[in-house]
């Protein structure tokens, strides 16, 4: 199922006024906006997001000189929605993002990294090194255990995804983009009169929502976990990135808390920038993004001449 743009309401649509870009990947219609010139930066969202969380990033990226293009991943957003659980895994999103890049056959890619944008992104990057320049993180992860605390909390987190619950209060009521990002931004009051309605809007049935509940059981919660060999080999591979990279986090973080999961990304990329610390819980581009924007700009233009 697609969610189109016609389907987005007016106010949305303003702050959301990108052509829209459609890319056949593995079988499936991704959705992703592409706009101005330059060297390539890609933003990637996680769960229950998609592209218009970067809409305060795209005029200050394409003023700076760069080509901006921002993916919904397949089950999010404006992209096809697939009904199967066994349609979406780690290595699947991953392939689906290679899939996209490969096709615009970018070079020189800045990848923001956010969320579970984090080891999809990594996933691609560390096996795409020759057409890597930068990394900025955000609010992520990149290793198998221990994942963060709020993983392991029986309440909200692991009841929220229980096999009748997790259907039941993500799936018919849509509690992770209703109720979970409002909770995880600071000026709430700003975000549901300007952006809640961007997140309910493109997820408009139980059919659609799927991704939002079956996605977080791939987390690894013991070493028997589904996706724990492929955190493990994201993890290793990062020991020898040496892309620039930058850390970006948000103050009041309270999934992935800024001093547990910055200490560790500067333990596996010592060279790494940051982290620079800006006003945001997990959905810091909702508090901060032309903050962040700028920082983004300053450090490539530091690392402009930097060969991949």
């Amino acid at each position: 199922m697609l969610a189109r743009l016609p389907d987005l309401p007016e106010t949305i649509r303003s702050m959301w006024p990108y052509r829209p870009n459609f890319a056949r990947v593995n079988g499936w219609r991704m959705h992703y906006v592409d706009e101005g010139a330059g060297d390539p930066l890609v933003l990637l969202h996680g769960n229950p997001t998609w592209g218009f969380l970067y809409r305060d990033f795209v005029k200050p990226l394409t003023a700076a000189g760069r080509r901006v293009i921002i993916p919904d991943m397949i089950g999010f957003g404006l992209s096809e929605k697939p009904t199967r659980e066994d349609a979406h895994s780690l290595d699947g999103h991953i392939a689906n993002l290679t899939a996209l890049l490969r096709q615009l056959d970018l070079r020189r890619i800045t990848l923001v990294c956010h969320d579970w944008g984090g080891p999809t992104g990594l996933g691609f990057a560390l096996t795409n090194r020759e057409r890597m320049h930068a990394l900025v993180l955000m609010s992520t992860w990149a290793w198998p255990l221990p994942p963060a605390e709020f993983h392991t909390r029986m309440f909200p987190w692991r009841m929220m995804h229980a096999p009748l619950l997790g259907p039941y209060l993500l799936g018919r009521h849509n509690a992770l983009a209703a109720r979970g990002i409002y909770l995880s931004v600071v000026d709430r009051e700003k975000f549901r009169e300007r952006a809640q309605a961007a997140y309910t809007a493109v997820l408009p049935d139980p059919a659609t929502r799927l991704l939002t509940w079956t996605w977080p059981r791939w987390i690894p919660l013991d070493d028997h976990a589904r996706a724990f060999a492929r955190f493990r080999w994201i993890e290793h591979e990062l020991r020898s990135c040496a892309l620039p990279t930058l850390m970006v986090w948000g103050r009041e973080d309270d999934v992935f808390d800024p001093d547990t999961f910055c200490r560790k990304f500067t333990t596996l990329l010592p060279h790494a920038e940051g982290p620079h610390w800006v006003t945001g819980r997990h959905f810091l581009q909702e508090d901060s993004g032309p903050e962040i924007a700028a920082l983004i700009v300053e450090f490539l233009q530091r690392h402009a001449r930097d060969e991949p």
